[in-house]
C-alpha cells in the first residue's frame, strides 16, 4: 500500500455518497483519475485489505422503528435447514449460530429483524415458528441505538 491507498481507505471510511458516480469526488480528493480509484479499490479487495464493499443502512432512518433479536432453540440436525429458511426473508438482516449454555441459556440461533412495528415483528416470528415447528424462542427488542447512542421510543 502506498500513500494514495491510505488516503482512499481514509476517505472510504467516511462513507460513499449516494449518487450515480460516487467515486468521482473521491478521485478528486486523492488527486487521481476515477479509473485509477477503481483499479486501486479492486486491488485492495483482491489483497484482502477490503473484505467487502456494501451499503450499511440505519433501520430507524428508513422507517423501521421496531428492531429485535430473536433467540431460537434449534436442534443441531436442523441448524442449516432452519438458518437457510430464516435467511430467505428480507425482514431478517442477520442469521447466525452461537453456542448455547445448557440449563442457563438454551438458545443457539439468532435472527435480527427490522419492521415498522412490534406487531409486525411478532406476526413474522409467529409465522416463522409455525413453519419450522420451533416454539422455543425469546424476543429481545432494541431499546436504544448503541452505535449512535440514540434512545429508541418504546412501543
Amino acid at each position: 500500500m502506498d500513500k494514495i491507498d491510505v488516503m482512499l481507505l481514509s476517505e472510504l471510511a467516511q462513507g460513499v455518497p449516494l449518487k450515480s458516480q460516487p467515486f468521482n469526488d473521491l478521485a478528486v480528493k486523492v488527486g487521481v483519475r476515477v479509473e485509477e480509484v477503481l483499479v486501486r479499490l479492486q486491488n485492495l479487495k483482491s489483497a484482502g485489505v477490503i473484505r467487502r464493499f456494501g451499503a450499511t443502512l440505519k433501520p430507524n432512518s428508513i422507517g423501521f422503528t421496531a428492531n429485535a433479536v430473536v433467540a431460537w432453540n434449534v436442534s443441531c440436525e436442523r441448524m442449516d435447514e432452519v438458518g437457510l429458511y430464516f435467511s430467505s426473508f428480507r425482514e431478517i438482516t442477520h442469521c447466525y449460530e452461537r453456542s448455547s449454555v445448557p440449563g442457563r441459556w438454551d438458545y443457539n440461533m439468532y435472527t435480527v429483524m427490522h419492521a415498522q412495528s412490534r406487531q409486525m415483528i411478532e406476526q413474522m416470528i409467529k409465522l416463522l415458528a409455525e413453519t419450522v415447528g420451533i416454539q422455543n424462542y425469546v424476543i429481545l427488542y432494541s431499546k436504544r441505538d448503541l452505535k449512535n447512542s440514540v434512545k429508541r421510543e418504546e412501543v
